[in-house]
């Protein structure tokens, strides 16, 4: 595959279920050896838009191609380029890690030493050290997903599919699934990802945002950032969340957001912080903050669909 030819591309995707339009018109890119964040809510779209790019499901209308393959010929052709981690459990906790390895070669009908070779690969790729004969309903959560992901890409397909691969996962197994991505983009692969960790989603090259089945928004981290919040952001800190609520409705005062135990004020611009500061309430504590892509969430995607 040249070089320039993009990993991903799909242009003007719509996916019908009856009346029910669940993609609509949905176009973006995605470069090769990118790690690439699709985010969105529950419902926005983004696990169906996935089937359709892992062949799985063809599309109403529109253009998909996934490793400079159509979706001619039910998709089949674009299946065996791709891998794909679903964010349910992907493999039987009643059988072992052998077993379930095996089963998973055998669905991609893979030659019995290559699989095995692969396999041992894969193993040492993830730092695998327990038994193969452990059942897998025994292994840490963390340890059963990197085995997902193993199973996933036996096969070494050119491009991974991970829905939300790490949902339920303790953040320091996050942490290490994450660096397992990283080198997997490294070595020349190209990984499109949703999560909904915000934290996670800062590892991606560039986010794609959905809501209610379209694009919304296409950038890298930072930039999506600066478009969301074009003005200043406050945090702040008051024991009297009566006095914070009288703020949103101040002059230049775009949104008032709880978070955790404070709250994020964005600011329309340093005019509007000026007159804020001149005639903050007592007992109310401002600093200014960058941002964060959770910000950006709520008010691009949660505050939409408000």
């Amino acid at each position: 595959m040249p070089e320039a030819t993009p990993a991903i591309e799909t242009r003007d995707l719509v996916i019908r279920f009856g009346k029910f339009t669940a993609v609509d018109g949905v176009s973006f890119t995605v470069r090769r050896g990118e790690i690439f964040g699709f985010l969105g809510a529950n419902g926005a779209g983004k696990t169906t838009t996935i089937r359709a790019l892992c062949g799985l499901l063809a599309p109403t209308s529109g253009e998909v191609r996934v490793a400079g393959l159509d979706f001619s010929n039910g998709g089949n052709a674009i299946k065996s380029k791709v891998g794909y981690m679903s964010q349910k459990f992907t493999l039987y906790n009643d059988l072992t890690v052998a077993e379930n390895l095996a089963f998973a070669a055998g669905l991609r009908k893979l030659d019995p030493e290559a699989a095995a070779a692969r396999t041992r690969e894969l193993l040492g790729f993830i730092g695998f050290d327990h038994p193969l004969g452990a059942m897998v309903r025994d292994l840490p959560g963390g340890l059963k997903q990197e085995l997902a992901l193993a199973a996933a890409i036996l096969h070494d397909p050119e491009i991974i599919f991970l829905d939300e691969p790490t949902a339920g996962v303790a953040p320091a197994a996050r942490e290490r699934f994450w660096g397992l991505i990283g080198r997997l983009t490294d070595s020349g692969k190209t990984v499109l990802v949703t999560t909904h960790y915000m934290d996670e989603a800062e590892h991606c090259g560039r986010i794609a945002l959905m809501r209610a089945g379209r694009l919304i928004a296409l950038n890298t981290p930072e930039a999506l950032k600066s478009l969301a919040f074009p003005g200043p952001m406050l945090e702040a800190t008051t024991e009297d969340p009566r006095v914070v609520s009288e703020l949103s409705g101040r002059p230049g005062v775009l949104s008032v957001q709880p978070y955790g135990m404070r709250w994020h004020l964005s600011l329309q611009d340093k005019t509007a912080w000026k007159s804020l500061a001149a005639t903050l309430p007592p007992g109310l504590t401002l600093r200014h903050i960058a941002p964060s892509l959770e910000d950006v969430f709520i008010r691009l995607v949660e505050g939409g669909e408000r």
